[in-house]
C-alpha cells in the first residue's frame, strides 16, 4: 500500500521509479481544459502494491484562481503486448516476441477550478459533492478510495481503445467526464440505490440512455434534436430526457454542448485549425454564433488559443 500512495503523490510532478520502462504515454495541456498525464511503464520485476485512486481537492480561499480538482491512479496486474500484428498471441514467448509484459498505469487528470465552474454556476449547492466541484468545501483534503468495476473499466477503456484523431479526442474527453463522475460518488458513505425513475429499471429503456450518449459523442458536427435522437434509440422523448439526466447527471442539451466546445479547444489549439473552420466542423451556421457559444461556455475567445 506504501509504494503505491508513494507514486500517487509524486505521480503528477516526477513520474514512477526511474528504473520503469516507459511503454506507452499519452497528455494533454489545452489552457483553460482537461489537463492529464496518462503512463504505461513495464513492471520488470514482481509488483506487489494495492490498486489506488487518490482525490487531491486543493483549496485556497485568498487565492480562488489557484484551486483544482486532481485524480490520480495507479493500477498494476494488465498485460501489454508490443506486436500489434500478433491475431494469435498465446502470451508465450516465441523467437521473436517476449509475451505479454505486466505493466504499472499511472494516470493524472487536472481540472482547474475555472474549467469545473461551467457544471455548477447554475446549480443549487446540495451536497459535498456539489460544494467540491463550485470549490465552497472550505478546507483542502485528500482522500484515497479503492478502484471498484467502474473506475477501472474506464481506466482500461482509455488505455485500450482504436480511435484516433479527433475521435481520440472525443473519446477520450467523455472518458474523463465519465471517470470524474464515478471518483466523486466515493465522497459520501451512502447506501448506493437504484434509480429513482421506474422506467430506468427495465434493462432496454437504461441502454436506450447510454445508446444515446453515443450517438451525441458519433454526431458532435452534426447536431440531432431531442425528437429525432428518441427515435434512434427507441424511447420517447420524454422519458429520454428524464433519464439522461438521472444516469449522467446533466441535461441532453448541456451534454452535448459541452462536448462540443471541448472538442472546439482541441481543434483550436492542438490541431491549428482556424475560427471558421472549427465553427463549420462543429455545424454552426455562421461564425458569430460558435463564438457566442465559446465565450460563454469556455469564458474565452476562441481566438485566444490559437497558436
Amino acid at each position: 500500500m506504501q509504494k503505491t500512495l508513494d507514486i500517487l503523490k509524486t505521480a503528477y510532478r516526477s513520474g514512477i521509479e526511474p528504473t520503469m520502462d516507459l511503454l506507452y504515454h499519452k497528455e494533454q495541456n489545452i489552457p483553460g481544459s482537461l489537463v492529464f498525464n496518462m503512463n504505461r511503464y513495464y513492471a520488470q520485476h514482481p509488483w506487489v502494491a494495492d490498486d489506488t485512486g487518490m482525490m487531491v481537492y486543493h483549496y485556497n480561499e485568498q487565492k480562488p484562481n489557484d484551486n483544482y480538482l486532481e485524480l490520480r491512479f495507479c493500477i498494476s496486474g494488465n498485460r501489454y503486448c508490443e506486436e500489434k500484428g500478433c491475431g494469435h498471441c498465446e502470451q508465450k514467448p516465441t523467437e521473436n516476441c517476449n509475451g505479454k509484459l505486466n505493466t504499472v498505469d499511472v494516470f493524472v487528470f487536472h481540472f482547474s477550478s475555472t474549467f469545473l465552474h461551467q457544471f455548477t454556476h447554475n446549480v443549487k449547492l446540495s451536497n459535498r459533492k456539489d460544494e467540491v466541484l463550485a470549490f465552497k468545501h472550505p478546507a483542502a483534503f485528500t482522500k484515497l478510495f479503492p478502484l471498484c468495476a467502474k473506475k477501472r473499466n474506464v481506466l482500461d477503456a482509455l488505455l485500450n481503445h482504436s480511435y484516433t484523431g479527433a475521435l481520440e479526442n472525443i473519446f477520450l474527453n467523455a472518458k474523463i467526464h465519465e471517470l470524474l463522475l464515478y471518483s466523486l460518488d466515493c465522497l459520501v458513505d451512502e447506501k448506493q440505490e437504484g434509480f429513482s425513475c421506474k422506467f430506468l429499471q427495465d434493462e432496454h429503456s437504461l441502454q436506450a440512455i447510454y445508446n444515446s450518449r453515443e450517438i451525441l459523442l458519433q454526431n458532435i458536427g452534426n447536431p440531432i434534436t431531442i425528437k429525432d435522437l428518441s427515435r434512434m434509440v427507441a424511447i420517447n422523448e420524454c422519458y429520454l430526457k428524464k433519464g439522461f439526466k438521472e444516469v449522467f447527471g446533466t441535461t441532453i442539451f448541456d451534454f452535448f454542448q459541452q462536448q462540443r466546445m471541448e472538442h472546439a479547444k482541441y481543434l483550436l489549439y492542438e490541431k491549428g485549425l482556424s475560427v471558421t473552420d472549427v465553427s463549420a466542423l462543429l455545424g454552426y451556421s455562421s461564425i458569430s454564433h460558435f463564438s457566442a457559444a465559446f465565450k460563454k461556455h469556455t469564458g474565452l475567445k476562441p481566438c485566444d488559443l490559437l497558436r
